[in-house]
């Protein structure tokens, strides 16, 4: 009914950037926050960085001034550009929006796009 689509994730070296897109389509009627997380193996899923329709931000203490959250309401796209990146923030990030469709009021999830920081 309705999907995230990630893509951008990848190797990157330490200090490097990556920019994460993640598109959302099918039955929408709108789409209220739109925010990034990520996970290792063996941790709970983190909230990276969240932006809301009206675009109130929310970060993760861990990637304040590294990672910029914006998104396209038009395309129904969320953005995260992420700078400076550390060997930590390996992992595979997931897209996630609340979405209002004609019918219902959903909270989707991507596939995930994995982003290893190495040397």
């Amino acid at each position: 009914q309705v999907q995230l689509v990630e893509s951008g994730g990848g190797l990157v070296q330490p200090g490097g950037s990556l920019r994460l897109s993640c598109a959302a389509s099918g039955s929408i009627f709108s789409i209220n926050r739109m925010a990034w997380y990520r996970q290792v193996p063996g941790k709970e899923r983190e909230l990276v960085a969240a932006i809301t329709s009206g675009g109130n931000l929310n970060y993760a203490d861990s990637v304040k001034g590294r990672f910029t959250i914006s998104r396209d309401n038009a395309k129904n796209m969320v953005f995260l550009q992420m700078n400076s990146l550390k060997p930590d923030d390996t992992a595979v990030y997931y897209c996630n929006a609340a979405v209002r469709t004609p019918f219902q009021n959903l909270e989707v999830w991507g596939q995930g796009t994995l982003v290893t920081v190495s040397s």
